[in-house]
């Protein structure tokens, strides 16, 4: 059973009683950006945006063999995660317009609910950057946070950005306002980069420690190397659940690695997973919080279902995409134009451009 929350001023959240100035100056830096783009010509581009945070750690990485055997643990506890996703729409004369969107899902009481907020269009140029990215910095985090005022990226980086900006405030409702629960993150708790300040990561981690909630942060791909192998594909012939741990993980500043790292296989799924753990959190209550997620979500292919619908809620499909141009034509004026595609038009049937 899946049941959609509502979207109003007061986002509705395990328990909604939470501050939602960043949200909204999302929707209204969206509104003013289109404004500045009506009657400009539009190019179609629907490639995604992903995050391309690279992992640097040194080469002595050990994967310790003895796994940590798992019993899933049925005690009634809510699982909540976070994604989100960014789309770019297409180019105008002077920018892009591109869309954000974030989910939370959580699963309590046997049922999965989630709120999802955008998707927020905006018209990103060089021009109005700057004011657009210190503007949503500013809205929340430099007030909650004190100073983690960063550049606003070239206009390219924008986008994931963004994304970032609102995942991180999503983390932070979430640690706020969970209490005794196990929170999903996606990626690893790898901090330092301009997508995530060191601050804004401990502060997030300190308050679902201040709740009792554990952080469970599952990466979906790993570069880790332990004996020249993924760290991942290097799996006991046990029966899962289990981890396994790693020793020797230490990330080159000025990147921080604010959880210890393991390798996580729930099912007979063939797949492991990385999964890093916040280092302040006790070992037991590391081991209590992995079983909880067991007993109480679903896990298939060996990865926590609350997380994987948050995924999904959260990514953009091709009728979104359709309805976000129709939106911006009818709404805001903007003509939609098909520019050639020079690929095709040098080198005829040798024109195509795979994905680097």
């Amino acid at each position: 059973m899946i049941e959609q929350y509502t979207i109003t001023n007061k986002y509705n959240f395990p328990q909604p009683s939470i501050d939602s100035t960043l949200p909204q100056r999302f929707f209204e830096q969206s509104i003013h950006s289109l404004k500045q783009v009506q009657h400009h010509p539009l190019q179609l581009n629907q490639q995604f945006q992903q995050l391309n945070t690279t992992e640097q750690y040194p080469h002595n990485i050990q994967l310790k063999p003895q796994p940590i055997i798992l019993k899933p643990d049925h005690q009634e506890t809510i699982i909540a995660a976070i994604d989100t996703s960014t789309i770019k729409i297409g180019e105008t004369s002077t920018g892009i317009i591109v869309a954000v969107r974030g989910a939370t899902t959580w699963k309590q009481n046997g049922a999965y609910k989630y709120t999802r907020l955008g998707p927020f269009i905006f018209h990103i140029t060089e021009e109005n950057k700057n004011q657009l990215y210190n503007t949503l910095e500013h809205a929340y985090f430099s007030t909650a946070y004190g100073s983690c005022h960063q550049a606003a990226p070239n206009i390219m980086q924008m986008p994931t950005r963004l994304a970032s900006l609102l995942e991180r405030w999503l983390q932070t409702m979430l640690a706020k306002t969970v209490n005794r629960g196990v929170l999903l993150f996606d990626g690893s708790l790898t901090c330092g980069t301009p997508e995530t300040p060191t601050q804004r990561l401990r502060e997030i981690l300190g308050y679902a420690r201040r709740n009792q909630s554990t952080v469970l942060a599952f990466s979906k791909a790993t570069t880790l190397r332990a004996n020249g192998l993924l760290i991942t594909e290097q799996l006991p012939n046990r029966d899962p659940p289990y981890l396994l741990e790693t020793a020797g993980v230490h990330s080159k500043p000025p990147m921080m690695l604010l959880g210890d790292v393991y390798v996580a296989r729930l099912n007979k799924a063939n797949l492991a997973f990385r999964l890093d753990i916040d280092k302040e959190t006790p070992v037991e209550q590391r081991m209590d919080a992995i079983q909880k997620l067991l007993g109480n979500d679903l896990y298939t292919q060996s990865y926590p279902e609350t997380l994987r619908l948050s995924h999904i809620l959260c990514a953009f499909t091709a009728n979104e995409v359709l309805a976000i141009k129709h939106f911006i034509t009818r709404k805001h004026g903007i003509q939609i134009i098909n520019r050639p595609d020079m690929h095709k038009l040098l080198f005829g049937s040798y024109g195509f451009k795979g994905e680097n």
